[in-house]
């Protein structure tokens, strides 16, 4: 009883650790909502001036490896074209209601910085417990997967929403995959989508602070905030899932049933 309490601790000690990015975004978001006193600089300027401080700060005293921080550019940069996309006046999905500088269109450069959370959220928890996986699915049908899943992104506003038939495909690629992580010694483990779908409840926990620190809005949150609908969490399960292959292309996705030095 005794170990398995000070497992639990330490597992959440090292979720924290892999959080780190992205608790540090969401208390800047927060905080700023309430009290932001310096007048010559936009709120959305200072988070993403403060976002790229702090990934300094996390290389230079290497709490982050430098994988982990390419594994970031990319996803802002993947994040910042569907963004542009998302915001237009065309589209209108969500928007941002406050000033800003640093920004391209109807997109403040610091959102790309809230999609690379998620990835750099992955990259480290990927390190910090050692994942290892059980009936893993072939590498390229999980990229022609998460491809399809980003064209979605953009095509359901012309044509049919495919999302349904995409989850259906997720489950039925991933529905035999464990994923095995170490705490401190021992091994353990759960179905690969049970964990994506975790982690996706708290992205949406996340979303709904962030949208009432008014960070961006829907256009049901105009007049006032609103949760958001639970129904969102199939997006960001489906990005969790296109996080997830997008750092499995620069991690080792080791066999748990090999040992280590046949990898």
């Amino acid at each position: 009883m005794k170990y398995t309490i000070h497992e639990l601790i330490l597992f959440a000690v090292k979720q924290a650790h892999a959080c780190l990015f992205g608790g540090f975004l969401l208390a800047i978001m927060l905080v700023t909502r309430y009290w932001y006193p310096i007048d010559f600089l936009h709120r959305y300027d200072f988070i993403f001036i403060a976002a790229i401080v702090f990934q300094l700060f996390l290389l230079i005293f290497k709490l982050e490896t430098i994988k982990e921080a390419i594994v970031i550019i990319v996803f802002h940069l993947v994040a910042t074209v569907m963004e542009l996309f998302k915001t237009s006046d065309a589209i209108g999905s969500w928007s941002y209601p406050e000033a800003y500088v640093f920004g391209v269109g109807n997109v403040p450069l610091f959102t790309g910085f809230m999609y690379s959370a998620v990835g750099s959220y992955i990259a480290r928890v990927w390190r910090i417990f050692e994942f290892r996986y059980e009936n893993y699915p072939n590498k390229r049908w999980t990229i022609i997967l998460v491809i399809g899943i980003y064209v979605n992104f953009f095509s359901h506003h012309f044509i049919a929403d495919f999302r349904w038939l995409l989850l259906f495909i997720t489950g039925w690629l991933f529905f035999n995959t464990k994923i095995h992580f170490k705490i401190i010694k021992t091994y353990r483990n759960m179905p690969l989508l049970l964990g994506w779908f975790l982690v996706a409840i708290f992205i949406w926990i996340a979303e709904n602070l962030a949208t009432y620190a008014n960070i961006w809005i829907y256009p049901n949150q105009t007049n006032g905030w609103e949760l958001v609908p639970l129904a969102k969490l199939s997006s960001w399960y489906l990005l969790m899932l296109l996080s997830f292959v997008l750092v499995s292309l620069i991690n080792e996705v080791r066999d748990y049933s090999k040992p280590k030095n046949e990898q």
